[in-house]
């Protein structure tokens, strides 16, 4: 089962290089491709940190801690550059002929950072963080479907599922569900900050600077290859711009799209760019008016005017979204669905259905949220008001943002880096009950469908399944997505990298690991 069928159908830097690589934007992503060595420091400058940031693993939502704690620890599988879901603790994994019950066979050679061998008890604890009643994880959603995790001795973990999930492999691998220790009582021992990874921390100032050191007795022989890492919390694009090309950091992400011809002409630094599942959101909550009425919901998304921001804020770097999550780069992406466009009649058409013309609502926003998320939100503010809809924009403080307004406001914006199946995007954040329901939607036929198509090892119905669970969130769901917007990462000659992932910015958040000294 190590080889199973892809849930990314990879499309590389090609489906989004039309019109750009002309303007020599789009590095292939092997260029930097050289022989591998060791030593050296990686600094990294990035978005997203926060005050707030912790070590435990339930908290976990974006930003440098997740960049870290995948160099510091492992999971179970890892996605690679080519989007297959590959061991990684796990040394072989295997469900039973139903999907319903999985078995991962641990590896014999990888020890926490303090010596210990890692055993079935620990992948178990570090999976029951997540779950059960009292947990405050984000994740826990996802493992709502696990009736029962057990050891089978200490070097395989049995997995019971409420149902068959043919994805199971694939969700394993979320940044959430490292591996860390088990304490003596079976709970999970995330203060150590122990893991499995390639290097430990030495510093962690949360939403300053964390930086960590190469381990030399790490199993993966060929990773690892930097001496030590260094990641700074720069929430700002333009101070992080300036901090690449000032040679404070090596690599950024996230940079400001509006200031890309200024990176362009500074020699020795390239941009690393893969089109991905990541997608802007501006979520609304359905039990709280307005948004409660489905026509009001539906106005408003026909009051964006999606080319417009792709053109202005993402500069062409993605593409445009039907307020559905799951992207082109996704396996049972619906391209058939009718696309919603910029229509201020239909909105006002839909606004008198509600009894609600002259709608006036707050959006909450932050540079913090997304890059240009500031200024999608005031272009959003402009298309709105042809149709009557007068918006008002909330500037929100940058630092805490994910933690005070992201699941706490109304209508705000949010970022998701997308998941490489169908199967985690809904469970994670459309389910009913999920912790990350951040539109707080709730459609007894998803629900009912997602089930469904999570046990269905039948391809063509699965994705029939799923079409129509991508039309059920475009139409009625609380959330606006107006774009997919590509990854992008940008560093200097001091770096050097082979094929990366598109999974999320930063190869796959792996960077720390896989990258080098040039």
């Amino acid at each position: 089962m190590n080889g199973m069928k892809n849930g990314i159908s990879r499309r590389g830097l090609l489906a989004g290089a039309a019109g750009m690589t002309a303007a020599g934007l789009i590095l292939p992503r092997g260029a930097f491709a050289q022989t591998a060595k060791r030593g050296g420091t990686l600094r990294i400058g990035h978005a997203s940190g926060a005050t707030s940031d912790s070590l435990d693993p339930a908290t976990f939502a974006a930003g440098p801690i997740v960049t870290a704690m995948l160099a510091v620890c492992n999971n179970l599988v890892e996605i690679d550059a080519k989007g297959q879901a590959v061991p990684e603790l796990a040394e072989s994994y295997e469900p039973d002929a139903e999907a319903k019950v999985w078995t991962f066979r641990l590896r014999d050679d990888a020890t926490f950072s303090d010596g210990r061998k890692v055993t079935a008890a620990d992948v178990i604890a570090s999976f029951n963080h997540h779950r059960g009643a009292d947990t405050k994880s984000g994740a826990k959603g996802s493992l709502d479907q696990v009736v029962d995790i057990r050891a089978d001795g200490e070097t395989a973990v049995v997995f019971e599922l409420s149902s068959g999930n043919a994805d199971f492999a694939y969700l394993t691998s979320d940044y959430h569900f490292v591996i860390m220790p088990a304490k003596a009582d079976g709970t999970l021992d995330w203060e150590s900050a122990l893991g499995t990874g390639g290097y430990v921390i030495e510093n962690f100032e949360p939403g300053v600077r964390i930086s960590l050191k190469r381990r030399d007795d790490y199993w993966k022989a060929e990773r690892a290859w930097f001496d030590e890492a260094v990641l700074l919390t720069i929430n700002d694009p333009t101070a992080r711009q300036n901090a690449l090309m000032t040679g404070e950091v090596d690599v950024i992400n996230s940079p400001d799209l509006a200031t890309l011809h200024l990176l362009q002409r500074r020699p020795g630094l390239s941009l690393v760019e893969v089109t991905g599942t990541a997608h802007y959101t501006m979520p609304m909550f359905c039990d709280v008016a307005p948004f409660k009425d489905a026509n009001v919901r539906k106005a408003l998304k026909y009051a964006v005017n999606r080319q417009e921001i792709l053109d202005k804020v993402l500069r062409g770097h993605g593409q445009i979204a039907n307020d559905s999550p799951i992207a082109p780069a996704n396996r049972y992406y619906a391209t058939d669905l009718p696309q919603h466009t910029y229509d201020p009649d239909r909105a006002k058409f839909y606004l008198k259905e509600a009894g609600m013309e002259g709608l006036k609502v707050e959006i909450s926003a932050a540079d913090a949220a997304s890059v240009g998320a500031l200024d999608m939100v005031q272009l959003f503010q402009q298309s709105a008001q042809a149709a009557g809809i007068e918006l008002t924009v909330k500037r929100e403080p940058d630092d805490g943002y994910w933690s005070n307004v992201w699941l706490k406001k109304p209508f705000c914006v949010s970022y998701w880096n997308g998941r490489p199946t169908e199967d985690d995007m809904f469970s994670l954040v459309y389910a009913k009950g999920a912790e990350w329901n951040e539109g707080h939607w709730e459609n007894d036929r998803f629900n009912e469908l997602l089930l469904k198509a999570r046990a269905e090892l039948d391809d063509s119905l699965r994705r029939e399944m799923y079409h129509e669970m991508q039309g059920l969130v475009s139409e009625d769901g609380g959330t606006i997505i107006p774009i997919f917007v590509n990854y992008i990462d940008v560093a200097n000659d001091k770096v050097a990298h082979g094929e990366v992932a598109s999974n999320r910015f930063l190869d796959g958040w792996k960077i720390v690991e896989r990258w080098w000294q040039a």
